[in-house]
C-alpha cells in the first residue's frame, strides 16, 4: 500500500534570466519561509548565461528546475511550472525578491480563511526599504492609464481620481480589496486557475500580471492586498524607467491588454493615447539620459574654455594679442583634447584614482604639443599659452572636486575616492568573514562597527548613529546566517530616512547584495579577483588590442610568412578589431573549477593566454593562473603574453 502523500499547500514558481545571486537569495528565504507549510519549489531558468542553473543544481538539489534552452518569456515559463504544479495555491515569485519567515503561512492561512480570494498581494518594499506602490493598483481604464502615463497620478498619488493607478489612497498598512495584483508576488489559488486557465502568453514581459488579475475578478473571485507580512523587492525600477526599451515595451503589453479586454472604440481610443505617450515618455527618457550622460562634461568643457579665455585676456591687458584662429579653433580643439584625454584616463569614472586627472592632462598637453610642432610657422603662437591651459585644467578639476566635497562632507579635503563607514549585523564568525570581503575590495574604509543579535537591533543601531552623529555611516549589512528577513525587513522599515543603503551577505558566499543593485547582479565586494573589470583596465585592455592590431596589419606582409595559416591570422586580426574577440584571455577553465563555483569575471575569448604552447593538465594550475590573471591584471601582462606567444596567432 502506497503511503499517504502530505498535500501540498503553496506551490512557488519562479522564472529566472541571469540574475543567480538574487535567485540564491531568494531561494534562501523561500527555504526559510517553507519550514511552516508544505510547499514545492519550481525554478523556471530562461536560458541564462550565468550558473544560475549549476548553482540551483549545487544547492537546492530539491528544487524542481526546468532549464529552458531559450528565452520563453514569463508567461510561457510560469506555465510550465504551473501545469505540473500540486499545490492549493500558486505562488508567481521574482527571483529578485527575500520572503518573510512566515510569509508563506501567513497567505495560505488567510485564503483559507478567505475563500472568494482568488488573488492575493503582499507589501513590498525595495531595498532602500521604501514602500513600493505597486503593490496595489487600480484597473488600468484608459482614464487611469491616461493619468499614470501623463505624471498626473505622481503629482496627486492620494486623489481617489488621479491616484487610482497605484490606489494612493488606500492604507498601506490595512487589508484591502484591489484590482491589481504585481507579478513580482502574485498568490493565486488553484480553484481560480481552473477557471480562467494559464497566463497569457501573448505577452511575453509585462502586463501579463494586469491580464491575470483582470480575469481573476471576471471569474467572480476577489483579489486583496494583504500587508500582514512584508517582502522585498530590488527592482531596480529608477535603471528601467529611464530605459526607452521599457518603455515601448510596457506601454505597449498595456495596448495588448486594452485590445483584448476593452470595447472596440474604448480600445482604439487607449490605443491611441498609449502611443501618443510611448513616443512623449521615450523622448522624456532619452532626453533624461542624454542631460546625465552629457552635463559632467559640458561642464567641464566650460569650465575649460573659461579658464583659456581669461588667460588671453589677461594676455591682452599686455598688449600681447592673440589670432583669430586661435579663439575660432584652437582653444576649443585644446578644450576638447583634454577632455577626450580625462575620459580615457578614468576622471569620470565612479571612483577615479586620485593621479587620474594629473596623467591625463600631462598626456593631452603631450599630445597638443606634439601636433602643434608639427604646425607651420604662422599657425604657432605660444606654447606658454598650452602649458599654462594644462595647469588651469588641473587646478580647475582639484578645485572644483574640493568644493563639491565641501558640500557633500563638510570638508575642503579633495577625495576622489570616497571613504565608507560601514555597520556589519551578525555574530562574531559572520561579521569578520563579512569584514574581510569589504577589506579586500574596498581602498578606502573609514569605520566597521559590529553589532551582534540584539532583542531590539534597529533600537540599538539608531542609538548608536545618533551617539555617533559626526561619522556619516554609509551601509548597513545584516548577515543572513544570523538575522532572519523579518528582522532584515523591521530594520529597515524602522531605520528609513537615515541614508543608510541597506545589504544582505548570504552564508557561505562571497557577495553582498544591496540596494537597486539588479542592473549589476548586486554589489559583489567578495571579488578579489575583479581588478580586470575595472573601467580603467578595460580601456587599456581595448586600447593595447587596437594597437596591437594596427601594428600587425602593418607587418603583415612580413609576419605572414611565419605561419601555415596565413589567411586564419588576418581574419583573427580582423576579428580583434572588430572587439569579438582580444589578443589575451584566459586559459580553458576547467570543471573543477566551475563544479566548485568559482566564478571568473567575464571576458571576451582570448586568441593567446599565459599557458598558451603548455601542455599543463593540472587544472589547479590553470585556474591560479587564471585567477592571477584576473586579479592582477595590468596592460603589461598582455604585452608579455603577446611578445612570448605571437607564434600561436594562427590557432
Amino acid at each position: 500500500m502506497d503511503p499517504v502523500k502530505t498535500p501540498i499547500d503553496l506551490s512557488i514558481v519562479i522564472v529566472n534570466y541571469n540574475v543567480e545571486y538574487f535567485l540564491e537569495q531568494c531561494l534562501n528565504s523561500v527555504r526559510k519561509s517553507s519550514l511552516q507549510c508544505q510547499t514545492e519549489v519550481f525554478v523556471v531558468d530562461n536560458n541564462s548565461s550565468d550558473r544560475s542553473v549549476d548553482m540551483v543544481k549545487d544547492k537546492f538539489p530539491d528544487v524542481h528546475l526546468i532549464a529552458n534552452k531559450d528565452n520563453k518569456g514569463f508567461s510561457m515559463a510560469n506555465n510550465q511550472a504551473i501545469k505540473i504544479s500540486k499545490g492549493k495555491y500558486i505562488l508567481l515569485l521574482n527571483p529578485d525578491t527575500v520572503v518573510e519567515e512566515h510569509t508563506f503561512e501567513k497567505i495560505i492561512q488567510f485564503m483559507n480563511e478567505t475563500p472568494i480570494c482568488g488573488g492575493l498581494g503582499v507589501r513590498m518594499v525595495d531595498g532602500n526599504g521604501d514602500f513600493l506602490p505597486e503593490s496595489k493598483r487600480g484597473l488600468p481604464t484608459p482614464a487611469v492609464a491616461f493619468y499614470k502615463i501623463f505624471g498626473l497620478s505622481a503629482l496627486f498619488p492620494k486623489s481617489k481620481r488621479f491616484g487610482a493607478y497605484h490606489l494612493g489612497y488606500l492604507s498601506e498598512n490595512e487589508i484591502h480589496e484591489i484590482d491589481i495584483l504585481s507579478g513580482a508576488f502574485l498568490c493565486v489559488s488553484r480553484e481560480a486557475v481552473d477557471q480562467i486557465g494559464l497566463l497569457d502568453e501573448t505577452f511575453f514581459m509585462y502586463g501579463e500580471d494586469i491580464d491575470f488579475s483582470y480575469r481573476i475578478t471576471k471569474a467572480g473571485f476577489k483579489n486583496y492586498y494583504f500587508p500582514k507580512t512584508t517582502i522585498i523587492h530590488y527592482k531596480g525600477e529608477s535603471t528601467k524607467k529611464s530605459s526607452v526599451n521599457y518603455v515601448f515595451v510596457f506601454y505597449k503589453a498595456m495596448v495588448i491588454f486594452a485590445q483584448k479586454h476593452f470595447s472596440k472604440n474604448n480600445a482604439k481610443t487607449f490605443s491611441f493615447a498609449i502611443h501618443a505617450a510611448i513616443y512623449f515618455r521615450a523622448l522624456l527618457a532619452i532626453t533624461n539620459r542624454f542631460i546625465k550622460f552629457s552635463f559632467p562634461f559640458i561642464a567641464d568643457f566650460g569650465i575649460i574654455l573659461f579658464g583659456l579665455f581669461l588667460l588671453t585676456n589677461h594676455w591682452k591687458a599686455s598688449d600681447i594679442h592673440f589670432p583669430d584662429f586661435v579663439f575660432r579653433y584652437s582653444i576649443p580643439i585644446y578644450g576638447f583634447t583634454w577632455l577626450m584625454s580625462s575620459l580615457f584616463f578614468g576622471v569620470y569614472d565612479k571612483e577615479p584614482k586620485p593621479t587620474s586627472i594629473l596623467k591625463s592632462t600631462l598626456f593631452g598637453t603631450a599630445l597638443i604639443l606634439l601636433v602643434y610642432a608639427l604646425l607651420p610657422k604662422d599657425a604657432q603662437f605660444s606654447r606658454v599659452f598650452i602649458l599654462l591651459g594644462g595647469a588651469w585644467v588641473i587646478f580647475a578639476h582639484y578645485l572644483k572636486t574640493s568644493l563639491t566635497n565641501l558640500y557633500l562632507n563638510d570638508s575642503l579635503k579633495y577625495q576622489n575616492v570616497k571613504t565608507k563607514h560601514f555597520i556589519i549585523c551578525g555574530d562574531a564568525q559572520e561579521t569578520n568573514r563579512v569584514k574581510g570581503l569589504l577589506e579586500e575590495t574596498y581602498l578606502s574604509i573609514g569605520s566597521m562597527i559590529s553589532f551582534n543579535e540584539e532583542t531590539n537591533l534597529s533600537h540599538e543601531i539608531n542609538k548608536y548613529i545618533h551617539k555617533n552623529s559626526n561619522v556619516k555611516f554609509n551601509e548597513l549589512i545584516f548577515c543572513a546566517k544570523n538575522v532572519t528577513p523579518s528582522e532584515i525587513i523591521s530594520c529597515m522599515n524602522q531605520l528609513a530616512g537615515q541614508e543608510l543603503h541597506f545589504k544582505i551577505a548570504q552564508p557561505d558566499t562571497s557577495f553582498i547584495i544591496g540596494s537597486n543593485s539588479i542592473e549589476t547582479r548586486g554589489d559583489l565586494y567578495a571579488m578579489k579577483i575583479n581588478s580586470i573589470l575595472r573601467p580603467d583596465n578595460l580601456r587599456s585592455k581595448r586600447l593595447f588590442d587596437l594597437f596591437a592590431t594596427m601594428i600587425g596589419f602593418s607587418l603583415s606582409p612580413l609576419l605572414i610568412w611565419f605561419y601555415k595559416d596565413k589567411k586564419k591570422v588576418l581574419m583573427n586580426l580582423f576579428s580583434v578589431l572588430k572587439g569579438s574577440v582580444s589578443f589575451v584571455g584566459y586559459c580553458s577553465i576547467s570543471q573543477e573549477h566551475i563544479e566548485n563555483g568559482n566564478t571568473l569575471p567575464s571576458l571576451k575569448k582570448g586568441l593567446l593566454n599565459p599557458l598558451t604552447g603548455n601542455t599543463i593538465q593540472d587544472h589547479k594550475i590553470v585556474d591560479q593562473v587564471n585567477i592571477n590573471y584576473a586579479k592582477d591584471y595590468s596592460i603589461i601582462k598582455d604585452l608579455r603574453v603577446l611578445l612570448n606567444k605571437w607564434r600561436y596567432l594562427d590557432l
